[in-house]
This record gives C-alpha cells, structure tokens and sequence, in this order.
C-alpha cells in the first residue's frame, strides 16, 4: 500500500528562458563583511646591530729606562760599539806602551798646523784614535754614553757624522786662526808643533746634538751642566784653545738641532733614555 505524505504545496518551476524577478534576489551587499581576512605573514625579523666595540684607550706614555742601553752593543749601535773597541785597545797600548814610543805615536797623530799643511786627512783621523787622559777619563766616560744615545736615536751613520763633523771644524778653527797668526808674526814659529790629539771635539758635538733630541726637562739641564764645565775650564786658562775648541765643538752640535730632529728614527720614544 502506497504511502501518501500530505504537506503544502510547492509553487511550480517557471519554464526555461523567463527572467528571474530584480525583487526576489536576495540582498547580498551586507554579506561582503564577512568574508574573512587573508593572513598576512609576518615581516622578517631584522636582527639587531652589535654594539660597536668601546676604543682601546690610548696607552700611556712612560718613563722607559733600561740601564743596559746606556752602553753600546753589536746588533743596536754598532758604530759607538766598534769605536769604543778601538780606542779600548789604543788606550791599553798607551798603558803599556814605552813613554817614547808613545810620545813619537802622538807626535805624528797631531793636529797642529805643522801636520795639517802635509797631511790632514791622515792626522785628522789618527788624532781622533787616542784618549786624552786614559780610558777613565771625563770624555771617555761621555764618549760612550752619549755616542750610544745619540746613535740610538739616529743611527750609526748619522752619529759618526755628527761626531766627525764637530772634530774636523772645531780643529779647523783652533788651529787655522794659530797658522794666520804666525804668518803675520803675532806669534813664534813654535806654535806651530804642538801635541794635539783625542776625541774631545766629537764628544762636545754629540753632546750638543743630542741635547735637542730630548725632551725640555732634561735638554736644558744637560746642556746647561755640558756649557758650565766648558765656561769653568775657559776660565781656569790652562789650554785656552782647547778649552775654545770644546765650546766651538758643543756649538756646531747645537746649530745641527734642525738637521738631526729630522734624522730621527721615529720607533724610539724621545722620553725613553
């Protein structure tokens, strides 16, 4: 038996090609809101920047002293080692030596105006081979201090010129002024052979030469106590052109102040000794 199901009927299907009515479209326009969001990947992430690094500060500068470098050595300042050998071996033979062989060695060694007119290269460099007064004297005692600060501070080269510099002219202009002299008669021909000899005017130059090289607190004060002895022993009048050759010597070294700043080896510190 069929069954029959009873309900409200359902309005009939419009045939095929009848336009739907404008009125019975249901109103969409509200529904637009809710269609929901795309999602949006989150931006990348920009990692920080480090914070720079804080500057090193600045090392300070110290007072270096090391006593060491006061003397020569092979590798640091040949030129005031090789020297100080030399004259430490002229020195023992004029220990050991016969006084006459000696007095004939510093006879020909001479820089007086007799040998300077024959042969002055040769008396000029065997002249500066010999220490007046030993090997403890006050110059040879400077020679090595200050030839081995100077030639620290400018090299070897440089501080035999200086050396050789303040030898030569402060010769020249001691024993130049004695040759005028005799040949117009203010003096006797005597005057003419004299023993001259030593390293002194290389020593007064370098020390001259290397007062500006340091600093203010110890230039003036050294060539201050350097100028005092020379004045003083001018004064005492026992070798007056001796004594004028030092001054000359320690003068050249000071007006060479521009030429030898610009030599400066520029790893030494100029506080450093």
């Amino acid at each position: 038996m069929e069954r029959i199901v009873t309900g409200p009927a359902t309005a009939a299907s419009p045939p095929l090609g009848t336009p739907f009515p404008t009125g019975s479209l249901p109103d969409v326009a509200g529904l637009l809101d809710g269609v929901p969001r795309q999602r949006e990947l989150p931006a990348p992430a920009v990692p920080a920047p480090a914070p720079a690094a804080a500057a090193p500060a600045p090392a300070r500068t110290r007072f270096s002293f090391r006593p060491w470098h006061l003397l020569p050595g092979p590798v640091r300042t040949p030129f005031t080692f090789a020297y100080t050998a030399v004259l430490a071996v002229t020195s023992l033979i004029a220990a050991y030596a016969a006084p006459g062989l000696m007095y004939a060695l510093y006879q020909d060694s001479s820089t007086d105006v007799a040998h300077l007119v024959r042969t002055p290269v040769l008396v000029l460099l065997a002249s500066a081979l010999w220490i007046a007064g030993g090997v403890l004297s006050p110059y040879a005692v400077a020679f090595v201090l200050v030839l081995t600060a100077l030639e620290r501070r400018i090299g070897g080269a440089r501080a035999a010129c200086v050396f050789l510099t303040g030898h030569v002219l402060a010769t020249l202009a001691t024993e130049v002024p004695v040759g005028l002299a005799v040949l117009f008669g203010h003096l006797p021909t005597t005057s003419l052979h004299r023993l001259d000899y030593g390293i002194s005017f290389g020593v007064a130059a370098s020390v001259g030469a290397l007062a500006g090289l340091l600093t203010p607190w110890v230039r003036w004060p050294v060539l201050a106590l350097a100028a005092g002895m020379l004045v003083n022993d001018l004064i005492a009048f026992q070798d007056p052109m001796t004594n004028w050759g030092h001054l000359i010597a320690l003068g050249l070294g000071v007006a060479g102040w521009p030429l030898v700043r610009s030599w400066r080896l520029p790893a030494l510190s100029p506080v450093s000794v």
